[in-house]
């Protein structure tokens, strides 16, 4: 009964919603279940911001439409008005920020180009190498399923540790850049798809089947050991070598004194 009344029209405060703002409404509505959908199947492994940049896009645009749109009528048929701030709970609104701050939370502008519309290069060459290397894990597991001791992990580090190294080392860099040039609270994050695949990879590669990565900077890392080892020598050799320099200083006065002593008494028996 209370649709009905609300369809025919009622005067005063509870205007029916002028067509376009209804259709508005309703689209923002689909775009919302779709987006909660998309965020919900990608949410493990996360895959977030490659899946769902499209229905996060539609979504804004769908938001700014109302937020824009004006009714035919009057000032009290504005889109805006009726929809976004006509009640304390603002679904539209709530709705609309939880959204953009999941968004923000998962870094996703740091894994998409300038406008939002596919992966940055740098992304899908990770994705790209994380593929790689899903993929020679597996291959190299193969037929070792009978006695997974881990001895039978040296051909995957062996075989997969070219691959490995080459996504561990663009992982780094993109973090460095990323600090570089970010500026925002969330700037020394890459976005969430890339840090999950990088957290999978690591436990992959050093809990389950214990590989090392062969550390590239080996001989800076000798000199620098070698060189904290040897300072204990140099401080005990300055300070003994400090200590007979002060030892030599305190002695020459007394040598001078004994000799001005000596040519004193020769000149008196002269």
């Amino acid at each position: 009964l209370a649709e009905e009344l609300w369809s025919a029209g009622l005067p005063g405060d509870l205007p029916e919603l002028e067509p376009e703002c209804r259709s508005l409404l309703a689209a923002f509505a689909e775009g919302s279940a779709a987006l909660t959908g998309c965020l919900g199947r990608r949410a493990r492994p996360v895959r977030l911001c490659q899946g769902c940049h499209g229905p996060y896009r539609r979504l804004l645009a769908q938001y700014g439409s109302i937020a824009r749109a004006v009714g035919n009528s009057s000032e009290s048929h504005n889109c805006a008005k009726s929809i976004l701030t006509s009640d304390r709970l603002q679904i539209v609104v709530t709705l609309s920020e939880f959204f953009n701050e999941t968004w923000e939370a998962a870094n996703c502008a740091n894994c998409l180009k300038n406008n939002s519309e596919g992966l940055s290069n740098s992304t899908e060459e990770f994705l790209d190498l994380f593929n790689k290397s899903l993929t020679c894990f597996e291959h190299n597991l193969q037929g070792q399923a009978i006695d997974l001791s881990p001895n039978n992990y040296t051909e995957v580090c062996k075989n997969c540790n070219e691959t490995y190294t080459k996504l561990n080392d663009l992982y780094n860099h993109l973090q460095r850049m990323n600090r570089q040039g970010g500026e925002s609270e969330h700037s020394a994050h890459l976005c969430i798809d890339v840090e999950d695949a990088m957290n999978i990879t690591r436990k992959l590669w050093s809990r389950t089947f214990n590989c090392s990565l062969p550390c590239s900077d080996t001989i800076p890392v000798i000199a620098v050991s070698s060189f904290i080892l040897f300072l204990p020598i140099v401080f005990y050799l300055s300070s003994f070598l400090h200590s007979k320099q002060k030892k030599r200083i305190l002695i020459l006065p007394k040598r001078i004194q004994s000799n001005a002593n000596l040519v004193n008494i020769q000149e008196k028996y002269s």
